[in-house]
């Protein structure tokens, strides 16, 4: 899925970072799934998500067939929180993967692209009362309980409603891995899950076991997201077996699922080498063959839920670059017509991201700016990048925005949120429509007392 495009020019030789689809065209400007980006930035305006469906479905089947291949009794379920939406919802539907769920939203979205009830996971560390019973009345296939107060509520719901859902617990299996604070998931200090060692974890599956109303099935993990190594998911399956041999050991029952969540990186910049999902795979069903002989455990369905590893390479950002303000032996700033409302993670997690000029992507660098957003923050997209010589009106395109980027964004500054757009084989369809000033204020009440 990554192709690296090498130009020579007057400067110095460079190298840009294709993904997916893109290529440079003839005209010497950047292509998407055979549309040419300056002409979608004309047609649907900026800013713009353009996602590639050929990349998405691409890895979407590289997940199934290096699990096929290493662990055969594996699921691909896609962490929705990601990237959804209805199409997104389509996609990986057709695509054979389940799909995870965590709040009503999410679970309304999905059962209204048709996805069904049965090929859904439902997550949450703090599930609403109506969350739980929509789950519920839906017949989702597993719902991921968090806490012991949740089990006890969850079985009296079903209780109430005749249902007898299948579940898993959650745990924190305290394995420390190197990623953003904001999103290592897996550490004993969490409010996600409850830790194997203390207590929690076997309090929470004895009295899963024994509640009337509920079906335990296994046990699930999540380590954090953006991980390069894999030494931390050997450590984790490590950690679960274990648990899985103490449950049998203690209750005699064995359980027969096992979900690691996601976490598996993807590449932002060139420097950047996450591990392949084939690499990937044969690691955790390599760890996991080996703690299973270790235990005396039989047979288990492995359950995986990628998120980002599945969409962020398939997103590009097209802008508009506006003002550009130079500040003499200091910085040149290059702003565009977005930022921080549809691309919070520099602020949030101090990601970087790889850009290129889309109407000048065969041009070689000529200067070192930093993008910056319109809104009223410091608002930095990318610092210090080279790119070639700039000018009001060329369209940037900021890549591997697939993931986390439409599905965190907002209306800070009252911005209208962007649209959406697929493409694939020359085509171009709006997946989701751009806001407009009106919806903006759609909601807004004026009390009659202010009028």
């Amino acid at each position: 899925m990554i192709f690296y495009c090498k130009d020579s020019g007057e400067r110095q030789e460079t190298t840009k970072m294709l993904l997916g689809t893109q290529r440079i065209n003839e005209a010497g400007r950047l292509e998407i799934g055979g549309c040419d980006t300056v002409d979608l930035a004309k047609r649907f305006g900026t800013p713009l998500y353009v996602v590639d469906e050929q990349c998405m479905r691409d890895a979407c089947r590289a997940y199934r067939a290096a699990f096929e291949r290493h662990w055969p009794k594996s699921i691909i379920s896609f962490s929705g929180k990601a990237f959804l939406n209805m199409a997104a919802c389509r996609i990986v539907d057709q695509e054979g993967l389940a799909l995870d769920v965590c709040s009503g939203g999410e679970l309304h979205t999905a059962l209204t692209a048709n996805v069904s009830p049965a090929r859904l996971i439902v997550h949450g560390n703090n599930k609403s009362t109506q969350e739980m019973t929509e789950a519920l009345k839906a017949g989702c296939w597993l719902i991921v309980t968090d806490s012991l107060p949740e089990l006890a509520l969850l079985n009296d719901l079903a209780g109430q409603l005749g249902k007898r859902p299948d579940i898993l617990v959650r745990l924190s299996p305290g394995v420390e891995v190197d990623t953003h604070t904001h999103i290592r998931l897996g550490q004993v200090d969490t409010k996600f899950g409850l830790n194997p060692d203390n207590g929690q974890g076997m309090e929470a599956v004895k009295e899963a076991l024994a509640l009337p109303n509920l079906k335990l099935r296994g046990i699930h993990c999540h380590i954090g997201s953006q991980i390069f190594e894999l030494r931390p998911f050997r450590e984790t399956i490590e950690i679960m077996v274990k648990f899985l041999a103490r449950v049998k050991a203690e209750t005699g029952a064995q359980l027969d699922l096992l979900d690691l969540g996601g976490g598996l990186g993807s590449q932002y910049l060139s420097q950047e080498a996450p591990p392949s999902v084939e690499e990937y795979a044969a690691a955790i069903a390599d760890a996991l063959k080996a703690s299973l002989a270790k235990y005396d455990l039989g047979e288990i369905t492995l359950l995986q839920e990628p998120g980002r590893s599945l969409t962020a390479e398939s997103g590009t950002t097209l802008y508009t670059i506006g003002i550009i303000k130079e500040i003499p032996e200091v910085r040149t700033y290059v702003s565009v017509d977005g930022g921080l409302s549809d691309n919070p993670r520099p602020a949030l997690y101090q990601a970087r991201y790889n850009a290129i000029v889309a109407n000048k992507a065969s041009s070689p660098p000529a200067q070192q700016v930093t993008i910056s957003g319109k809104h009223c923050e410091t608002d930095t997209l990318i610092e210090d990048i080279d790119l070639p010589s700039l000018a009001p009106g060329d369209i940037l395109a900021v890549q591997s925005t697939g993931a986390y980027n439409y599905s965190m964004a907002s209306n800070y500054n009252r911005f209208t949120r962007p649209a959406v757009v697929l493409v694939h084989n020359g085509e171009a369809e709006v997946i989701v429509r751009r806001e407009t000033y009106e919806d903006l204020v759609d909601k807004d009440v004026i009390p009659p007392r202010l009028k």
